[in-house]
């Protein structure tokens, strides 16, 4: 459980965009270990955090941009949006696998998995439409970043479809690796010094919503929220940018780079 408060990316009279940390549910789960909202009434106050109302969900173990509505006519007002697909998602990936192009569209409807509880499936015939798409941002060999964009919401969606075409996330305990990432099964020349243990560069899910646009909202004072990349997932990309054989030239876009370490928007 991340004991560092949750950063708050944006806030006015009708919402709260936060930047959700990987680990924490968005609602009561079988853990018993805190959900969001407590967590932000132990930092906020219960008198707001009792007007907080959920439009849209992640992933206990995805973290980023989250977007909550402080009353009624803002919950309202944000699931007519998700409904009529006016809030634009942009997650960041990192997976492994060649990669076939510079971008896809995966169309394959989900359901619930009857042979793994709690897991989703590709189901043609029971499944639920389920559409994302993708971009390749950075390849850096074995291991490629990905911009990717869910036009639908069912659970596990991106983690299925990506395993589905052959492009599982780099950790994903669910649907395919569950093990840490170290930089000695990426970079050849890795070396420890004498008495030393290397540590993972990163240990949980590869998956982050980095943006969320809305389009077309009643106040226009922002509209546009970038999470930043927590330290590890960042650093991550930071050395598989540095160590493959193109470096920064593994970028489709070299400017993409600086904009991610940065918090900055993505075209």
């Amino acid at each position: 459980m991340p004991k560092a408060e949750i950063e708050i990316i944006y806030a006015d009279d009708s919402i709260l965009v936060i930047n959700k940390p990987s680990g924490v549910s968005v609602t009561r789960d079988r853990s018993g270990e805190v959900e969001l909202v407590h967590m932000l009434a132990k930092q906020l106050g219960p008198q707001i955090c009792s007007t907080l109302r959920l439009v849209h969900r992640l992933d206990k173990h995805t973290s980023g941009v989250m977007l909550l509505a402080k009353n009624a006519e803002a919950q309202t007002e944000l699931s007519s949006y998700f409904g009529r697909k006016l809030i634009k998602k942009t997650y960041l990936a990192l997976v492994t696998g060649p990669v076939h192009g510079r971008e896809g569209t995966i169309d394959e409807p989900l359901a619930n998995s009857s042979k793994k509880p709690g897991t989703m499936c590709i189901d043609r015939k029971r499944g639920k439409e389920a559409l994302t798409k993708w971009k390749l941002l950075a390849d850096f060999g074995p291991i490629s970043l990905l911009a990717v964009y869910p036009l639908t919401g069912r659970t596990h969606q991106i983690r299925v479809h990506l395993h589905a075409v052959g492009l599982p996330l780099l950790i994903d305990p669910l649907y395919g690796n569950p093990k840490p990432f170290y930089l000695s099964t990426f970079k050849t020349d890795y070396r420890l010094g004498k008495g030393q243990t290397e540590r993972p560069l990163i240990d949980r899910l590869t998956l982050h919503a980095y943006q969320l646009s809305i389009a077309n909202r009643k106040s226009k004072i922002a509209n546009e929220f970038v999470a930043c990349l927590d330290k590890k997932f960042a650093a991550t990309i930071k050395m598989l940018a540095k160590h493959n054989t193109k470096q920064l030239d593994a970028f489709v876009n070299p400017d993409d780079f600086s904009k991610i370490m940065n918090g900055q928007e993505l075209s």
